[in-house]
């Protein structure tokens, strides 16, 4: 009980102090949990749409997928005769059934040809309104489409796009364009999933969508009273036969979630990653917190002991401080990650996927887990401190108003860092020099871990070298006080590492990712210069495939030397050694592909594999299923019969567009594939004729003004676009590193603000023999400056050793240029020192006014 009492009285002494490393903690836990929430709302909110949008039993056409969508590579979606609706009905259980047709591979534009698409990369669906989906959506104005003339649109895509009753709007499909007007806006009665929905009525959906009547692509079945889904599946399924797909509600459920559910696994994982880099940091503020209460409380330590306090009781006292800090921090934290998870449903809802508070989902392990994350990690990060505090001795305590530094800890310390630092660059090293992606990936994990560990034990040995140099760099122009400020952060170089290893790690990060993303960027950007010889690729941003209507209408366009279309396809292979390969891809090109895309091969000519029942495999293949130039392949076609192919060319494996192709021509293709199953073409190539370039340009985008779902892009919007993926991706990751390097700022600020305190004495004394409040918070501000700067040089050359390595397993795949992004290395690394400036506000705020007599008389 005494050593509570102890332990509460010093928390509110130093409420203060404890304050910064509250909001770590806080900070920390708050992420974890509202990644928590906001997942498991996620989950929920998605439960009850597919729950509410499920019949009891569908029926789908043979060929679509478990999750009911409807992409397919003739652009149609499969489809079913109408008479399977005559048959389901006859069938036992069934107390309706209905039939519905509806596509995700069509293209809605409003009357100035701009797509009504949603920007988010959620689905949009064009389908006939029906009974399943009146239960989910309602009429808000005008009604329901009753001609070819009316389409309905909900309500969400309404008020994006500012559309209302009586606009016109196009449907474009592989089948052609369909214009109608619209006629109603219905609004979801359940989440809306960020997709654009257009409702026709169900026979101009067949027309429109499939281009024949009396068929559909699903029937929903209602059960009678009595009847559970899965006999109601049985009886079904024995009254039409096979060759078609019958699910429960339950496993057309569970086939959406489980689709939606790698995605959100994926973004959950990746935040609780970044949650616990932001731990990570927090540990290091934690630990200097503490490690300056103990120095500062040496003589109270002192007389505790003197008193009849034991070691234990002392580490006891420390540690639950750490346990109230933890404890507060943590519940803070819990209630803050329900505000984050709101936030992030209301981003969510910019995008246009509207997640509604009435599905906010906290289960009950959230805050379990926030408070126990919050609370250990506290606790452990005091650890060392109170183990420190502990090991005082009664009468050092009482002589010296701070604890003396362990000579033999610190030896101890450099030589294991050194190691660590040894271990980790050799592992870099190994990673760099692996001849396999998968074995160098290993390697360069381990090479990052025990790096990054070594950097941070070894940082107080580095303090003294790397401060001395960036000291007479950037401190000496300021004259005594950029000396005393250098002084300052050489004083304790336990607590200048310690504060710059927080910053260290986020900054190592960035700079590792930046090298990366730069690298890629310039290596695809080689690549395309060295490979393609076209000049524009035309394809669809959203996925879809290219309709006979616009490559005609590419064809058609003035200027051009020449158009290849490019198809791609699956089919079974079977191989010189007896193996059949399932659903293996397979390209059809134009032989003039050959040119717009010079591919290296190890053997034969590539032009070759465009001849009559002729083909191409990649080295890899080859080598495993013992191929040679002249093996025949046999390959049956999807939709299509078997071909014996002639093996003409093998291509490089190394290559980094169309990695691992095999081609053919696309009239082999259609020897075996009959017309109306041909796979549209996913992307087409035209080069201008010499010295029309511009021109050509120019008439490929008019040509494709009724096709706004097609972008044309010459080399250089290719490579443009190339760069802003890659640039979103890195934003994006630099936004989630944030939070880390907040918490190395709050880091600096309670390092500065506690050396402030223990120095208080010496300011006054400072103060005294004429420093002035501007000097001293220059002084201080300059101090924080060194600091960060530390923390930024140790973290970029780090990261840049991680990136350089990362590069290296990139350039097995192809990948063979190492691009250094300069400017933003250095950009981080001048911001750092704002970083530092911003950092020392309040503490130099807090030293100049410090009352000077007062001061002096602090013992």
């Amino acid at each position: 009980m005494t050593v509570m009492k102890t332990s509460m009285r010093n928390f509110y002494a130093h409420k203060g102090r404890m304050a910064l490393s509250a909001v770590a903690v806080l900070l920390s836990v708050a992420f974890v949990c509202g990644t928590l929430v906001f997942t498991d709302t996620m989950n929920t909110t998605f439960d009850k749409l597919f729950a509410s949008t499920s019949s009891d039993v569908t029926v789908s056409a043979k060929g679509a997928s478990d999750t009911g969508e409807t992409t397919s590579d003739n652009g149609k979606p499969p489809v079913m005769p109408a008479s399977v609706l005559g048959a389901v009905r006859k069938a036992d259980g069934v107390k309706s059934a209905e039939g519905t047709v509806f596509s995700t591979s069509a293209t809605v534009v409003d009357a100035d040809k701009d797509s009504l698409s949603p920007t988010s990369g959620a689905p949009t669906i064009v389908g006939n309104w029906n009974g399943n989906d009146a239960r989910t959506m309602e009429i808000t104005e005008g009604a329901a489409p009753k001609g070819s003339d009316q389409v309905m649109v909900d309500a969400d895509t309404a008020d994006k796009h500012h559309l209302k009753l009586g606009d016109e709007i196009g449907v474009i499909t592989a089948v052609g364009t369909h214009t109608a007007k619209i006629s109603g806006i219905a609004a979801f009665q359940v989440t809306n999933p960020g997709a654009a929905i257009f409702y026709l009525d169900t026979k101009t959906a067949q027309e429109a969508l499939v281009g024949e009547s009396n068929v559909y692509t699903n029937v929903n079945v209602t059960a009678a009273s009595g009847v559970s889904d899965a006999q109601l599946k049985k009886n079904v399924a024995a009254e039409i036969g096979g060759g078609y797909k019958v699910q429960t509600a339950k496993e057309t459920a569970d086939a959406n979630r489980d689709s939606v559910g790698g995605f959100l696994d994926v973004m959950k994982y990746a935040m609780l990653g970044f949650a616990g880099i932001a731990f990570l940091v927090g540990i290091f503020l934690i630990i200097n917190t503490f490690s300056m209460l103990v120095a500062q409380r040496t003589r109270e330590i002192g007389l505790m002991r003197a008193i009849g306090s034991s070691r234990k009781q002392v580490n006891r006292s420390v540690l639950a401080e750490a346990l109230l800090l933890g404890v507060v921090g943590s519940l803070l934290g819990v209630g803050a990650g329900v505000g984050i998870a709101v936030g992030l449903m209301k981003l969510m809802g910019m995008t246009g996927m509207n997640l509604s508070t009435d599905d906010l989902t906290v289960a009950w392990t959230t805050p379990v887990v926030g408070m126990v994350l919050g609370i250990v990690v506290t606790v452990l990060a005091a650890y060392l401190p109170a183990r420190r505090a502990g090991k005082v001795s009664p009468m050092a305590a009482l002589r010296d108003a701070g604890a003396p530094a362990d000579a033999k800890a610190g030896a101890v310390r450099a030589v294991i860092g050194l190691l660590l630092t040894g271990a980790g660059g050799l592992g870099l090293y190994l990673a760099s020099a692996a001849d396999k992606a998968a074995e160098g990936s290993l390697w360069l994990g381990l090479g990052v871990v025990l790096s990054l560990i070594g950097f941070v034990v070894i940082g107080p040995l580095l303090a003294g070298a790397v401060v001395r140099v960036l000291g007479a760099i950037v401190l000496r122009a300021f004259g005594p006080v950029g000396r005393m400020a250098e002084r300052n952060a050489l004083r304790n170089p336990r607590r200048t590492g310690a504060t710059g290893a927080a910053l260290m790690i986020g900054l190592a990060l960035v700079a590792c990712l930046s090298v990366v993303g730069s690298s890629m960027v310039a290596s695809a950007t080689e690549e395309l210069d060295k490979s393609v010889g076209t000049d524009f690729i035309i394809q669809s941003d959203g996925g879809q495939l290219m309709t006979p209507q616009a490559v005609q209408a590419i064809k058609s366009t003035p200027g051009l030397e020449r158009v290849t279309e490019y198809k791609w396809t699956e089919a079974d292979f079977t191989t010189p050694d007896g193996k059949t390969l399932d659903k293996t891809a397979i390209t059809a090109a134009d032989p003039t592909y050959a040119t717009d895309l010079r591919v290296e091969t190890v053997a034969g000519n590539l032009a070759d594999a465009y001849r009559p029942d002729s083909m191409s495999v990649h080295e890899k293949f080859a080598e495993d299923h013992r191929v040679t130039l002249g093996s025949k392949i046999a390959v049956a076609f999807k939709n299509g019969s078997t071909a014996r192919l002639t093996v003409r060319a093998i291509t490089s494996s190394d290559a980094v567009i169309d990695q691992g192709a095999m081609y053919t021509s696309i009239d082999t293709l259609k020897k075996y594939v009959p017309a109306d199953k041909l796979p549209l073409d996913d992307l087409v190539f035209a080069t201008a004729k010499d010295g029309q370039q511009d021109a050509a340009y120019t008439s490929l985008k008019s040509a494709l003004h009724d096709y706004p779902q097609y972008t044309v892009r010459d080399q250089t919007d290719y490579k443009q676009e190339l760069k802003d993926q890659i640039g979103q991706l890195l934003n994006l990751i630099y936004g989630l590193l944030a939070l880390a390097i907040i918490v190395a700022v709050l880091g600096v600020v309670n390092t500065l603000a506690l050396s402030v305190v223990e120095r208080t004495r010496e300011i006054g004394l400072m103060r005294a023999i004429g420093l002035s409040r501007r000097q001293l918070r220059r002084m201080i501000r300059m101090e924080s400056v060194v600091i960060a700067l530390f923390g930024a040089l140790l973290g970029l050359g780090l990261g840049m050793g991680w990136g350089a390595t990362a590069q290296q397993l990139l350039a097995l795949q192809g990948l063979n240029v190492l691009e250094i992004p300069w400017p933003t290395i250095i950009g981080v690394f001048i911001g750092s020192a704002f970083v530092g400036l911003f950092a020392a506000l309040i503490p130099a705020f807090r030293a100049g006014r410090m009352n000077v007599l007062n001061a002096i008389a602090t013992d």
